[in-house]
């Protein structure tokens, strides 16, 4: 049999189509892995301090944040991207009450998850004891903050943001980790996705 003779140009299309089908292909995948990506799952990490002095507990008092003003809970922050828990327990602990703590010093005591109670997604909330610490404690966002004080686990006020209370309820008992529900929310009147 003899070979059958090709054109160069009907060839070098023959690549071209293929190299276009290639491509079409990658960008088909490349979609469809954002949309699977932008419909995962997703969790707000956050940190929380745990200050003691003596059986005495560190809180402050939120305002003017929008969220949660006019009660009290420890001080907290988000992980910032880029940032390991730690590493943001560190900057929120100075930006908050203008101490350095070293992430040696700080104990994981509890891990809560709660279901999104907002558009805002999911939440993994990490309660860290700092065991020592270097600085005066201080009221360093009086813009956010408008008490900082120190109570006994007994004398917590009643105006405390309901997930640090639970929070605190299970690191006095021992409870590492805790789960909220959406029931929870609502009971807390929390829950602003509606029914």
């Amino acid at each position: 049999m003899k070979p059958q003779r090709t054109d160069p140009d009907i060839y070098q299309l023959r690549i071209v189509l293929r190299d276009i089908k290639m491509v079409t292909r990658f960008i088909q995948i490349s979609h469809e892995k954002r949309v699977y990506m932008a419909n995962r799952n997703r969790a707000v990490p956050a940190v929380y301090l745990i200050v003691e002095r003596g059986a005495k507990l560190l809180i402050a008092r939120r305002c003017n944040t929008g969220y949660e003003d006019g009660n009290y809970q420890v001080p907290a922050g988000h992980v910032e991207p880029g940032e390991l828990p730690k590493e943001s327990m560190v900057r929120e602990a100075k930006e908050e009450i203008g101490v350095r703590i070293d992430p040696v010093d700080l104990e994981l005591v509890h891990i809560s998850y709660r279901p999104p109670h907002d558009q805002t997604g999911n939440r993994v909330d990490l309660f860290f004891r700092a065991h020592q610490w270097s600085g005066e404690i201080t009221n360093a966002e009086p813009d956010k903050c408008d008490d900082l004080r120190w109570v006994g686990y007994e004398e917590l006020p009643d105006n405390m943001t309901p997930h640090v209370r639970h929070a605190i309820d299970c690191i006095q008992e021992g409870i590492i980790y805790s789960e909220l529900s959406v029931d929870f929310l609502k009971q807390h009147g929390r829950y602003m996705l509606g029914e």
